[in-house]
């Protein structure tokens, strides 16, 4: 052994742990690119902690368990419950306690499909109950496979002729236990790894909406972690605070690392048990009590990673966070219905929980897409970290309770109860504060109107009417061959059509339908004549043969009659468009449809006569020209606009104080098409094979999440995220 080797093996586990972590975060924040091997060598790290932690659980729980006195289960049970309860309510109380952190911001964001996503229907039954146990086993379906350890231990428990068969699983479970021990001392490689391709590879636009939501969460979790909880315990046990953070930290560190809770129970259940028998052995006493007292880490640590604590809590901080970032009005009332109706949702993952509590608000389905982010990048770590610390509490508190060791420190905890309140309560406010005096500018609108191709920018010209000087001659040629002689495509485009057509900061016309329509153009080999047109206008220019295709508009049956419209390339669900205050209001359709005094917008080429009478027959309906109208003060009277998801989530963008809500319970989405000169089956029959050959190819997808879900370009095209130009004319 060299040396350096022999220096190395003399820093404790858990500090090369650490340094290895902060290198490896130092690293790939400055090149931020991820080392050839790094990413496989992170991967098969935490596989081979995953490898060894379900066999854990369910040995651990079946012999923690099954090893239990029948006679003291119920007195066990009941002061777990208890202690349970009062470290959840600690825990809560911080949790709503931290939006007055939380300053006034304007926000609005592009459209997502979350916006229109239905929540699934939560299943406790399913989730816990498993009808085959391999399954749950092979699966990983975690509370499944807790649960079924949990009754084979209560089995176990009642037979007399036990010992044997605990022995044997003891025996296996201390032989995961060792395998678990050789993994953890590849665990400063593992975790550099791990934290220098996190480093590398994160996206600081991201995190752009979410800073009040992460800062917050890594406050609430650094006093909770390192403050709050071990206080706690160091007051009421004999446990020092110095002795519940060192037994904790290698855990802590490795949870925070790798964004997992559920691969450090092992570590968590050895580290407390050492610190539990510690403390048995200390003074002579029932052997009995003392082995029920050791085997419960065994026992909670497990269970409470299926129980809704910990970290999975912090899925309620981002609940308030949303519906603070949406606008919505919290009261207390709320605070009441969201621990109710949100810790039940716990009992499975956050990811599947958020939807549901998100609905409790009626927060805008696409902030999901928030929480998704914050949990990749750093606020599944917090919650990691939480849940690591949770279950060290709660395991000493209940082996102390059953080992009758409470020794009330009264010094500890007059200091305790004097400075944690003042440190939490001035720590919020400093945050609200910090916040406050950032100069936070609302982005969404500039994000939106900047926006440029990415695929294609075809020579264009813009006309800001119809022209009326035209080649008379040309106008009975059919499409394509008119298209062909004259050299371009003339297309006709809606005003305050957004995000299908609009104009950029630069004055450039841009939007989805014009880049879908420069894609077209290309694959004719022609360029493209805008004209700009009012909706009524339509019908007559394309019968008469001034204009080849119109960009695109609803497929309603007012506009079937009317025109004759191509496929569809796209859809969107319908949407309300109201004031965040008011959003409650339009959650759902059979409520809408019953009131009689509402006065609902729908703009013209959304408008559809038989639809109104069919569904708005209590509401009053205005048909108006443009959703511009809706903002002005004169229209005020209208309580909400309806039109496409989409287009309503662009309006947002220009109009932040306004929000989308798409009603319950979801209906079909309205397809959206292009309508094209009239009695032309060659043109017809070019768009329909046309669109469905971008639709194949993705690029019609490619450019909806460009321009309709504002995500960033990352098409093979678009590597360099510039878009392929030809010559641009601008008139």
């Amino acid at each position: 052994m060299t040396k350096l080797s022999r220096l190395i093996s003399k820093i404790p586990l858990s500090l090369r742990i650490l340094l290895a972590m902060m290198i490896g975060l130092t690293l790939g924040a400055q090149s931020s690119t991820v080392y050839i091997g790094v990413n496989e060598l992170a991967n098969a790290f935490v596989m081979l902690l995953q490898m060894t932690a379900l066999p854990y659980i369910a040995l651990s729980l079946i012999v923690g368990i099954g090893s239990l006195s029948p006679t003291k289960v119920t007195n066990t049970l009941k002061i777990t419950l208890v202690i349970l309860m009062a470290l959840l309510t600690v825990v809560l109380g911080f949790i709503l306690l931290a939006p007055i952190a939380f300053p006034n911001w304007v926000s609005a964001d592009f459209y997502s499909l979350n916006t229109i996503s239905t929540t699934p229907e939560f299943d406790i039954i399913s989730l816990f109950i498993p009808t085959n146990p391999f399954y749950a086993l092979a699966n990983g379906l975690i509370p499944s496979v807790v649960m079924f350890s949990i009754f084979i231990g209560i089995g176990l428990m009642q037979v007399k002729t036990k010992k044997s068969t605990l022995s044997v699983l003891n025996g296996l479970n201390k032989a995961v236990v060792n395998v678990s021990n050789m993994v953890m001392r590849f665990a400063p490689v593992g975790i550099f790894c791990i934290a220098q391709r996190a480093a590398a590879t994160i996206n600081s636009e991201q995190l752009d909406g979410l800073q009040v939501y992460i800062v917050t969460a890594a406050v609430l979790v650094f006093l909770l972690t390192f403050i709050v909880l071990p206080a706690i315990v160091a007051t009421i046990t004999p446990f020092s605070y110095r002795q519940i953070l060192v037994s904790s930290r290698q855990a802590m560190i490795t949870a925070f690392a790798t964004g997992s809770f559920f691969i450090v129970i092992p570590i968590i259940v050895e580290k407390t048990k050492q610190l539990i028998e510690q403390l048995s052995t200390a003074e002579n006493g029932n052997k009995l009590i003392k082995a029920d007292a050791s085997n419960m880490p065994s026992i909670i640590v497990p269970i409470s990673f299926s129980l809704p604590v910990g970290g999975k809590l912090l899925a309620l901080l981002f609940t308030l966070f949303a519906a603070w970032f949406s606008g919505s009005q919290v009261s207390s009332s709320d605070y009441l219905q969201l621990l109710v109706a949100g810790i039940p949702q716990l009992f499975g993952t956050t990811t599947l929980a958020i939807p549901s509590l998100l609905d409790i608000f009626n927060v805008p389905g696409s902030l999901f897409d928030l929480f998704l982010v914050a949990e990749n990048i750093i606020v599944g770590r917090f919650s990691a970290l939480l849940s690591v610390i949770f279950s060290v509490s709660l395991v000493l508190l209940i082996a102390t309770s059953m080992l009758k060791k409470f020794t009330f420190k009264w010094r500890s905890f007059s200091v305790y109860l004097t400075i944690l309140p003042i440190i939490s309560i001035i720590a919020f406010i400093s945050l609200r504060f910090t916040f406050d005096a950032i100069s936070y500018q609302y982005q969404g609108y500039s994000k939106f109107i900047e926006r440029d191709f990415i695929l294609l920018d075809v020579k264009a010209k813009v006309l800001p009417e119809p022209e009326l000087n035209v080649d008379k001659t040309m106008l009975n040629v059919p499409v394509l061959q008119r298209i062909a002689q004259r050299g371009f495509i003339r297309v006709g485009y809606f005003r305050d059509d957004l995000p299908y057509t609009f104009h950029n900061n630069e004055g450039k016309l841009v939007g989805f339908d014009i880049e879908i329509i420069n894609l077209l153009a290309d694959d004719l080999g022609v360029s493209i004549e805008f004209v700009r047109i009012y909706h009524n206008q339509a019908k007559q220019l394309l019968s008469s043969g001034y204009l080849d295709m119109t960009t695109g508009m609803p497929v309603t049956p007012h506009n079937m009659k009317q025109y004759t419209l191509t496929v569809p390339y796209s859809s969107q669900s319908m949407a309300f468009l109201v004031k965040e205050e008011r959003r409650k209001e339009f959650s759902d359709w059979q409520s809408i449809f019953s009131r009689e005094d509402l006065i609902i917008g729908i703009p013209e080429i959304f408008y559809s006569e038989n639809i109104v009478r069919r569904y708005f027959e209590k509401n009053t309906v205005w048909e108006i020209s443009t959703p511009r109208l809706f903002f002005k003060e004169e229209y005020e009277n209208i309580d909400a606009m309806l039109f496409g998801a989409a287009t309503a989530s662009a309006w947002t963008l220009i109009n932040p104080e306004y929000t989308v809500i798409v009603p319950k319970p979801a209906r079909p989405e309205l397809s959206m098409a292009f309508a094209i000169n009239t009695d032309d089956n060659a043109f017809e029959i070019y768009l329909r094979n046309w669109i469905f050959m971008m639709k194949q190819n993705n690029s019609i997808d490619q450019l909806f999440h460009y321009w309709i879900a504002g995500k960033k370009p990352t098409t093979f095209l678009d590597i360099s995220k510039q878009a392929i130009r030809k010559e641009t004319l601008h008139d």
